[in-house]
């Protein structure tokens, strides 16, 4: 029996007075929801195709134009540019820490719920606080970085100020703020494989690598496929860290695509908002298009038994 047949005689099971109960009772989280989510994106859509005044208020008709604009002009080019970049520094390495710290932390022994809690605390840091003490460790004077290059004999770094370093020095403090996240999750993956296996094949002979190449490894493929999908979203959307900590440069050097659709629209006086719609919507597409190919072709990868 197909699904719609089942979904039909599942509603013929109810009477009309319970079906409009029922929708009485979601009315509220429809209202919400369509003033909150469906009417801000209908009218982003629409924005996206007009030039504005001053106030916002769509004033002439340009149809594709903004659109245009994001892959003709060499600025929005670069933009998308460091968008993908911060994504590579970001997305992969954050995971194959976090998977990392997890293992070190999977022995059952005395205290390891101690070091557990304080590996997970970045996630509480809020990003202005994350942005204020990674400011003091990136000062060029007497930053923490520094003086441990100048101790190792190296010169010291312009971390934040030189466009070869700055995307680079945010993606850490990205990495760094949702490492907590990304632990938590892996213990939890590490935590629901059997021990039995475990010790089946230890006495099998199997080395620390096999086990972990062919116990832990395929059994966590559901957990590090989830932490791909949340990450990838979660970096595009990368917004706090740029805005404290670099505001977009040097020379543009961490302007990603969310900061730049803050630029159009609201910093320095900004009110292209016909722009800034036209990235939103372009953002929402890579999102969603980057989320398809993710389950499109890794979930086949998955391991889910």
């Amino acid at each position: 029996m197909s699904a719609r047949s089942l979904l039909a005689r599942h509603i013929r099971g109810y009477s009309v007075r319970d079906m409009a109960v029922a929708a009485l009772f979601l009315l509220p989280c429809l209202i919400i929801f369509a003033a909150f989510v469906l009417y801000p994106l209908g009218r982003t859509f629409h924005l996206s195709f007009f030039s504005n005044d001053l106030l916002g208020r769509p004033v002439h008709f340009v149809g594709l134009e903004q659109y245009y604009r994001i892959v003709s002009d060499p600025y929005l080019v670069g933009v998308m540019g460091t968008t993908a970049l911060f994504l590579a520094y970001t997305v992969l390495p954050g995971i194959i820490i976090g998977l990392g710290l997890a293992l070190l932390l999977q022995p059952k022994i005395a205290a390891i719920g101690v070091f557990r809690a304080l590996l997970a605390t970045p996630f509480a840091f809020s990003v202005a606080a994350a942005a204020v003490v990674f400011n003091v460790f990136y000062r060029p004077g007497i930053g923490l970085f520094n003086g441990l290059l100048q101790q190792m004999g190296l010169p010291a770094i312009d971390w934040l100020t030189s466009p070869n370093y700055a995307l680079g020095s945010v993606a850490v403090v990205s990495i760094w703020r949702y490492m907590g996240y990304t632990l938590i999750v892996c213990l939890a993956g590490l935590q629901s494989i059997p021990d039995e296996l475990y010790e089946a094949a230890r006495i099998d002979g199997a080395s620390s690598w096999h086990r972990f190449r062919y116990i832990t490894l395929p059994l966590m493929t559901p957990t590090l496929f989830f932490l791909l999908v949340v990450s990838t979203i979660h970096s595009l959307q990368t917004f706090g860290e740029i805005k404290l900590m670099t505001a977009g440069g040097p020379v543009n050097s961490t302007t990603t695509l969310v900061y730049s659709l803050y630029k159009s629209a609201f910093a320095y006086g900004s009110s292209d908002y016909g722009l800034a719609s036209a990235l939103g919507v372009v953002l929402l597409l890579v999102v969603t298009v980057i989320t398809v190919i993710q389950f499109r072709f890794l979930q086949r990868k998955v391991f889910y038994s």
